[in-house]
Parts: structure tokens; C-alpha cells; sequence
């Protein structure tokens, strides 16, 4: 009986697969759609259609600094374009600091649940429950969702709080997109399921705990020969 129950994964261990596939496949989303600020559909002639973190797509010029010489850039484009004439001239406009740190931070957002989809799988098919490899693992998928959820939120904050002051971009400022609505939704999915393998990863050393105290009680109390 106890070694059935230390064979199956909790029930917090189950929810917390559903958690981190749902972040998963979240945050791969939003990572490489160009939807995270979306111009207003009321102004008219807008001069941003939408960005997202290497992705921008506009409508007309971008640089309103210069006046001499304007650079229009119409389409989509990735930001760090080599072969777009004078396109790197722009960039310290289209990637201020704020926009640096939200891609540095959930650049690691989106590492670390591939790192841990990799965590997971290797528990899938290398090791079974009742292994010791199983509990190592289950605590890496813990502390590793930790570090990527909160470096999802910040990434997000930052973004929220910046991204649609007025004067970033030219024109009206925009509202935020789905890809950001989706990053948002990923990354509160991601310490959901922390929590939840850490739950699990402590269910299941109380479980062995429990199953190991009767056997190393019968081998004290056996007589010797």
C-alpha cells in the first residue's frame, strides 16, 4: 500500500504538469509574436501598426528627430535587421532601455521553461517515481519555474508601466497587445506550477520518509544469527 502511494505523483504533482504546459506554450507565444503594443484603431494615419519584442511594424517615418534627412520604414521587420539601409541609424529609438530590459528578462522567462521541458521529459522517460532521481528532479523543476516566473513578471511590469507612456513611439501612445495579455497569463501560469511541483516534491519526501522508517526499524529490531 505505501509503496503504491509513493509510486504515484500527487495530485499538486498532476496539476502542476497542466500548469507548466500551459506556461509553456504560452510564453513560446508570446516570445515570438510582434503583438505586445497594438496601435489605437481610432487614430487615423497611425504611424505604428504593431511591436513586439524584435519584431516592429510601421507605417511611416519612425525617427522624429530628424528632420533633414527622414527615414521612413513601412512593413515588418526584425529590430536587428542587418540589411535594411540605415535601419541600425533608428534603433536606439525602436529598443530604448526599458524595451532591453523586458527582452533580457524574458529572454530567461522563456529559457527557463525550456529548460525545464526538458526537466520534465527526462522525469518522463528516465526515471520512475519511487527514484531518488525523480524527487532531484521534481525541486529543480520547482526552483527553476521560480527563477523564470519572476523574471516573466518583471519583464512584464516593465513593459506595462512604459510601453504606453506618451513619446516612446510617434503618435497617440497604443494599447497593450494579446501577445502581452498571453506573456502576462504564461507567467503567472509558470509560479503556479512552481509552487505546485514544490508541493508535490514535498508530499513525495514525506511519502518516502514514511516507507523508509518501517524498514530500517525491522532491520534494527531483526535478531541477528
Amino acid at each position: 500500500m505505501m509503496v503504491d502511494q509513493i509510486q504515484r505523483r500527487s495530485l499538486a504533482g498532476n496539476i502542476a504538469i497542466a500548469f507548466f504546459a500551459i506556461s509553456f506554450i504560452l510564453i513560446t507565444i508570446a516570445f515570438a509574436t510582434p503583438n505586445w503594443l497594438d496601435s489605437d484603431y481610432r487614430t487615423i494615419g497611425a504611424k505604428l501598426d504593431h511591436l513586439g519584442l524584435w519584431t516592429h511594424c510601421f507605417r511611416s517615418p519612425v525617427d522624429p528627430y530628424d528632420f533633414r534627412d527622414p527615414r521612413y520604414v513601412v512593413n515588418c521587420r526584425w529590430i536587428y535587421e542587418p540589411f535594411t539601409t540605415r535601419y541600425d541609424q533608428i534603433r536606439y529609438f525602436l529598443v530604448p532601455s526599458f524595451m532591453v530590459a523586458t527582452q533580457s528578462f524574458f529572454t530567461l522567462c522563456f529559457i527557463s521553461v525550456l529548460v525545464s521541458a526538458i526537466v520534465t521529459l527526462s522525469h518522463f522517460w528516465c526515471c520512475s517515481p519511487n527514484m531518488k532521481q525523480s524527487f532531484l528532479l521534481t525541486q529543480m523543476n520547482a526552483y527553476i519555474l521560480l527563477g523564470g516566473g519572476l523574471c516573466g513578471g518583471i519583464a512584464v511590469i516593465v513593459f506595462a508601466s512604459l510601453a504606453i507612456k506618451s513619446g516612446w513611439m510617434p503618435g497617440p501612445p497604443g494599447f497593450l497587445g494579446w501577445s502581452f495579455a498571453l506573456a502576462c497569463v504564461g507567467v503567472i501560469a509558470c509560479l503556479v506550477a512552481s509552487v505546485l511541483f514544490w508541493t508535490d516534491w514535498t508530499v513525495q519526501r514525506r511519502s518516502r520518509g514514511r516507507l523508509m522508517w518501517p524498514q530500517a526499524r525491522f532491520e534494527l529490531e531483526r535478531p541477528r544469527a
